[in-house]
């Protein structure tokens, strides 16, 4: 039988906001346990919770970018379950009306754009955090950190469109590239500032009912959860084919081991028992804070994917690169004001730009390495004055010491030879060396030609220029075949 797969995920992202969502307590992660709490995020009794307006804003500006309906008036909620790291023993979150519903990320997967629909973004309030798997926690026992209590968090949760582990992984790449270029959240998974929960089902292919689903946990990269739903789905196909029944429970994902373990029997929504929130009044929005927030809206990733496409010119795959990054999508369009190539300025970022980055585990911002620069180093190669194979050589000095590039080659003596009897003078040298594989281009062997280049390349540590060195070779050739 031939099954399909249903998908929906809750995302659940730290908003960049300095202070929590009802206190003044910092949000800096790394702190000492329990050193950034307050009565407020304790949960103290007679304590009253105020809205970070900071928190709203970055929500309404988040359902705007991924096309939600904003309602104007909103409500909080005490979301009441137990659990040791939830100090008041209810989180203060959202049900009835919801600051954003219905809406939609877009994904383009094989040339095709798909809208993935969005059911709600709603504001609230992060639990704690139980420590149990680090070092100095004593064996057996769970210490809780506070810390992270009352930082404001987004829920973002998508309908069941999911059709496969790709398009969930290209939708959280997306939801996560909209984040970033609203500067509302740093989607630090290792931080736990981006988390995410899948709810996965299969049905036989044709089928509008929805099969018995499960939850899965424990995913700490975008990869990650593709792994784990190709796991978990195939897990359930397995199930069926034996016979046997799929359990609604949460499951964990081991990625060492790949595979899901069982947690606990999944809840149901009556299992949370929800109250209007009495300490906090109902939201309202009015119609020209909202225009406001609209015009805030900068260019988001699709878009701007699309137009480097139409101004620059690049692929659609290059394109989709540099606009997974805010900070290197800016920086490329910098540099192509500054250098006019856009195509190769295009394709030395996605190649040595962000091979440095990878191996450094770094961020451009992090490095001395400057559009003016990276400009001024192009134009070198273009120029003739080196090769670009020169240019690669002198780029981590360049991006480690921010010395202009002239000034690095003028050091180095790396300027490319481009003198005409200087060169005839090496090609000479190289085919006096080399009668054996002169013969053989005399033969016919049109490939040996690639062996002189490189000979000569080797000879001048490769400062000669190729466009000067091809016309001489071919020319001397010549000579000898006469």
């Amino acid at each position: 039988m031939q099954y399909e797969t249903v998908i929906g995920l809750e995302v659940h992202a730290q908003l960049k906001t300095k202070s929590k969502i009802f206190c003044n307590c910092s949000t800096k992660f790394g702190s000492e346990p329990n050193t950034q709490v307050c009565p407020v995020c304790l949960g103290m009794p007679g304590v009253l919770p105020v809205l970070n307006s900071k928190a709203l804003e970055f929500t309404v500006k988040t359902g705007m970018a991924t096309n939600c309906t904003i309602n104007e008036h909103s409500l909080f909620a005490r979301k009441n379950y137990f659990y040791p790291d939830l100090p008041k023993g209810y989180q203060i979150s959202q049900f009835e009306n919801p600051i954003c519903e219905n809406g939609f990320v877009e994904i383009e997967l094989e040339g095709q754009t798909k809208a993935i629909g969005l059911i709600r973004i709603n504001l609230e309030e992060d639990a704690g955090k139980s420590v149990h798997a680090e070092e100095w926690v004593p064996e057996g026992e769970t210490l809780i950190d506070l810390n992270r209590c009352g930082t404001p968090l987004m829920e973002i949760v998508s309908q069941p469109d999911i059709r496969s582990p790709k398009e969930a992984f290209l939708y959280l790449t997306q939801l996560k590239s909209i984040l970033e270029y609203l500067d509302v959240s740093d989607c630090n998974m290792e931080e736990g500032s981006l988390r995410c929960d899948a709810n996965v089902s299969i049905r036989p292919q044709g089928s509008s009912e929805f099969g018995v689903k499960t939850e899965v946990k424990n995913m700490n990269s975008f990869h990650g959860v593709e792994k784990a739903l190709e796991i978990e789905v195939e897990r359930q196909k397995k199930l069926i084919e034996r016979g046997d029944a799929i359990i609604h429970q949460t499951l964990l994902w081991n990625a060492k081991q790949n595979k899901v373990t069982p947690m606990r029997s999944k809840e149901e929504a009556n299992d949370y028992h929800y109250f209007l929130e009495p300490d906090l009044v109902p939201l309202q929005m009015d119609k020209e804070w909202l225009h406001q927030m609209k015009e805030t809206i900068p260019e988001l990733p699709l878009e701007k994917k699309n137009r480097f496409i139409k101004e620059y010119g690049i692929s659609a795959n290059n394109a989709d690169v540099l606009v997974s990054s805010l900070e290197v999508a800016d920086f490329f369009e910098a540099t192509s004001q500054l250098f006019n190539d856009a195509k190769f300025s295009c394709n030395f970022i996605l190649s040595a730009v962000l091979r440095y980055l990878s191996e450094k585990k770094t961020l451009l911002s992090n490095t001395k390495l400057t559009p003016k620069l990276l400009a001024e180093l192009l134009n070198l190669v273009k120029n003739g004055t080196i090769s670009l194979n020169i240019a690669r050589k002198i780029f981590t000095d360049v991006v480690e010491s921010g010395i202009s590039p002239s000034k690095l080659i003028e050091q180095k003596g790396l300027s490319q030879v481009s003198d005409e009897s200087e060169l005839l003078q090496v090609i000479k040298e190289v085919l006096d060396a080399n009668p054996g594989e002169v013969q053989k281009f005399l033969d016919g062997k049109e490939q040996v030609i690639g062996f002189f280049v490189g000979q000569v390349m080797k000879a001048t540590k490769g400062q000669a220029n190729p466009k000067i060195v091809n016309p001489i070779l071919r020319k001397q050739l010549a000579e000898i075949d006469k």
